[in-house]
Formats: structure tokens, sequence, C-alpha cells
């Protein structure tokens, strides 16, 4: 088995963020294949001086290190996840090491596109950030099979892409309480990022305007729409749409089970190039069945775990009329639970690098 570690952020960090929900929980599926699996952190510094840095074991075969003193030579395998993540294992002296492994959560081009919300010098950054890891890493992990070729434009043909989408977690927490006020007979959830308006105001712009139109429209059908998670919200109509704040991942759960639909929308735009909505596997994990905008590249996992609708882009109107016909609805709960199982754990994700650490060490 392969000595792995992982990294992505310097800064102190929470499980509320998705992309550091995937760093803790890819790194915890390769442990559980057998590999001993480190988690690169940089909070470590602000520890007491008694603990003089030591690692933590985390897990069975799962431990956090310090960023700042971490020896790359001893790891058969570094795993960069995202643009941060590459650039810290650059910034941290990793960049040489012979064999990385780069997850991205978007492909940049060379130009401005549709569907790609990085415009101008951010994503030229982005584009550049992505010819380093093309000369870099061993291989490379994307979403889907869109941003495979896109890169394979950018960069020519290449055998060592990886199509790894997101997941969900095999073992969630079972049902323990109601978190929701009981007012209202339909209860929606969107369960994300609002993004803050220093960052990507567009986006804040866009999805708050979204959410707040489809809160009226439901208002008026006995529905309210709950939203958890990080962002601005001060622009959320509190008329018809409810913030309940940041929620620890492990206690997401209860909102998802004690909801009635779980919605996705498309946060910028007409639709999504190479990206994909976290949130789906999750509510479909918790049996929650769903109404998304299309434009969302892994909306098949509605279809084919047979729970819920997706309906035109922007159709606000119809997305509440489908979101009260989906709340009434006798669904087949288990199977769509089931179908998450069978083929969308984080388990299933960390059997795609284990089969090519596996083949790579018998080569060499």
């Amino acid at each position: 088995m392969a000595k792995i570690i992982t990294v992505y952020t310097s800064r102190e960090h929470k499980l509320i963020n998705m992309s550091y929900i995937r760093w803790y929980k890819i790194s915890e599926a390769l442990a559980r294949l057998g590999h001993r699996v480190d988690i690169a952190a940089n909070e470590f510094s602000r520890w007491s001086f008694w603990r003089k840095k030591s690692p933590i074991i985390i897990g069975n075969n799962l431990r956090k290190v310090p960023l700042l003193n971490v020896r790359w030579s001893d790891y058969d395998i570094v795993k960069a996840l995202y643009g941060e993540g590459f650039d810290n294992l650059k910034r941290y002296g990793g960049i040489d090491h012979p064999f990385i492994i780069s997850r991205l959560g978007t492909v940049v081009g060379p130009n401005d596109m549709e569907g790609i919300y990085f415009y101008g010098k951010k994503r030229e950054r982005s584009h550049s950030r992505q010819k380093k890891i093309d000369e870099t890493s061993k291989y490379i992990a994307v979403l889907n099979a869109s941003a495979k070729k896109l890169w394979n434009t950018c960069f020519g043909p290449r055998n060592n892409i990886l199509i790894i989408p997101g997941a969900t977690d095999r073992s969630v927490p079972h049902p323990t309480y109601d978190p929701y006020p009981n007012e209202y007979k339909i209860r929606c959830i969107f369960a994300g990022n609002l993004f803050k308006r220093t960052y990507a105001p567009e986006a804040n712009t866009s999805i708050i305007e979204k959410l707040n139109t489809l809160g009226e429209l439901l208002s008026c059908r006995g529905a309210r729409l709950y939203i958890i998670g990080p962002g601005d919200t001060r622009n959320l109509d509190t008329r018809y749409v409810t913030h309940l704040g940041v929620v620890p991942y492990e206690k997401t759960w209860n909102y998802l089970y004690y909801a009635h639909v779980g919605v996705e929308i498309v946060k910028r735009g007409k639709f999504m190039h190479n990206n994909e909505s976290s949130k789906l596997y999750h509510y479909l994990r918790a049996g929650l069945p769903v109404v998304s905008e299309d434009g969302i590249p892994n909306n098949n996992l509605i279809e084919e775990s047979k729970l819920g609708f997706t309906v035109p882009g922007g159709k606000l109107e119809l997305m509440a009329e489908k979101i009260e016909e989906a709340a009434s609805k006798e669904w087949d709960k288990d199977y769509a639970i089931n179908y998450i199982l069978d083929n969308h754990t984080w388990d299933k994700r960390a059997e795609i690098y284990h089969k090519i650490i596996n083949r790579s060490s018998k080569e060499s």
C-alpha cells in the first residue's frame, strides 16, 4: 500500500465548505483501502508549543500533519486538490515530486467561454496554472467528460486524465431531530454556497435573485424555501426565504431528512460547462426528492435515481409547480438511496485512484 499526502488549503478551515469536505472524505476513503494517508494542514501553527507540531491520528491509517514541515520525499504519492492545493504544493517545495495527482474542480480554456465562470485575468491565471499542472502531474483528475475534452483541446490528447465525479458518504448519521420551524406544510431546502460579494459578486447577485423569486412563488403554494450554507445573505428577501445559517457537515443530514424537496439552480448563466452539483449526491443519499434547473452537468443523477424532476432554466414558476408535485408524490426513496450507494460514494471514487496506484506500483 502507498504512503499518500493530500494538500489543499494553507488556511484554517472547518468542514462547512464542500471543497474542504471533499478533501477529507477522499483522504478517509483512501485510508479505508489500506493506504497510509496524511492530510497536510497549516492550523498547527496556532497550537501550543508543547505539542511540537506532532501528527494527529484522526482515523485508521489517517493522520493530520503540519504543512509547514512536510518532507515530500517521504511519500509515494502527493494528491493536490484544486488550484489552491497545487499552488501550496509549489509554495512548500513539493512541485518536483515524481507522482503528483492533481484534482481540479473546473477546467478553463485559453479564452473566456460560456458556462465557465472565470473571466479575464482570473481565467488567465487558472489557465497558466493548468499548464504547470499538465507539465508536472502524473495524473490529472477532472469531474466529467466535458472537462477532459477541454483539457485535451488545450494541451493535446492525454492518457493520464481521470474522470472522477463528486460523491457522498456510504455511512451517514441517522435522523435525530427536526431542525425546522413548524410553520409551513412544504419545506424546500437549498444546501449550498451563496458566495461572498467580495469574491464573486455576479454569482451572489444571480443566485440571490433566483432564490428570492422562487421563494415568493413557493409562498403562494404554502411552501417555504430554506437555505443552509455560507455566503453573503444580505439581499435575501426574508419574507419568502429563511437562511438557517452555516451548518457543520455532520449536522446537515437532519436538514435533508426533514425537508420535503431539495432544490438546485444554475448559479450563473444558463448552464455549467464542466463543473457539477455536489448537493445532488447528498440530497439523493438522504432520500430527498430533487427539483433542479437543467444546465447542471450531473442532473443525470435525478433521472437515474428516479427521485425528482428537471425543469428548463429560468422557468421558476414551473419549478415551484414541480416542487409542490415532488413534495406530494409517492417516491421509491430506497431505490434512489441504493442507486447512490452502488455508484456514487467516496469509496467508489477512491477505488479509481487505488487502481492506478496499484498499476503504477507494478510497473515501477
